[in-house]
């Protein structure tokens, strides 16, 4: 299993043991739905979009459903109050932004990919690979936060979950890095405010993770 590092970031279902995450499709527009078409289009001539705003909507949903995936074993597997409360808001946050990301590709006839955590088929030098997002947890990681509970779980998941969001902030870097992406303005706008959020996440959960280490409340 490679990691990829691709211009272009966190669920049907997909599976750590007995742990399944499913997050409803966002509701979209219809595909009559000519107003909402319609000015996707007319965005789309004053903002036009590239293929790396495509990949990374797209490849940003699965990331978004591995981080939820994870969260939803917090009230199962012993968090304490704080991770407990951390994991709601990453459930709550992500599955919105999974439905922004769904809709923005649906209105611009693109293929819209289920929200289901884990590799994606990439298009590398012609041939087709199974890869990871940046940051997103391998098979083993996911085994081994499962298996955990208590301070255990805190710890894994607060680790792995750095680990997942500073994946996403690479993934911000890329597009932007690119040339003649993010000029879409809800791409750009979406793109900024999960580099914000995520970066502030990860100092939050380091703190938390400094707290846990030294046995204090956080």
């Amino acid at each position: 299993m490679c990691v990829a590092v691709l211009s272009g970031c966190a669920a049907t279902h997909a599976s750590t043991s007995q742990n399944t995450v499913v997050v409803p499709t966002a509701q979209a527009p219809a595909v009559g739905d000519a107003t909402a078409i319609a000015k996707a289009r007319a965005d789309s001539s004053r903002y036009p979009y590239v293929q790396a705003d495509i990949d990374f909507m797209s490849h940003m949903i699965g990331h978004h459903a591995q981080a939820i995936q994870m969260a939803e074993m917090a009230k199962s597997h012993g968090a304490s109050p704080s991770v407990e409360t951390l994991a709601s808001r990453i459930i709550n946050a992500q599955r919105d932004e999974i439905g922004t990301m769904q809709t923005w590709l649906r209105v611009r006839n693109q293929p819209v990919p289920d929200a289901k955590p884990g590799p994606m088929m990439m298009n590398m030098g012609g041939m087709m690979h199974e890869m990871l997002m940046p940051g997103m947890l391998t098979p083993d990681q996911m085994k081994a936060l499962d298996a955990a509970r208590g301070k255990e779980f805190d710890r894994l998941f607060l680790t792995g979950m750095i680990q997942h969001h500073r994946g996403a902030v690479e993934m911000v870097t890329n597009l932007f890095n690119t040339y003649g992406a993010a000029q879409d303005e809800l791409v750009f706008k979406f793109a900024s405010d999960v580099q914000v959020d995520q970066r502030t996440e990860i100092a939050r959960m380091e703190r938390m993770l400094v707290a846990l280490t030294l046995g204090i409340s956080p």
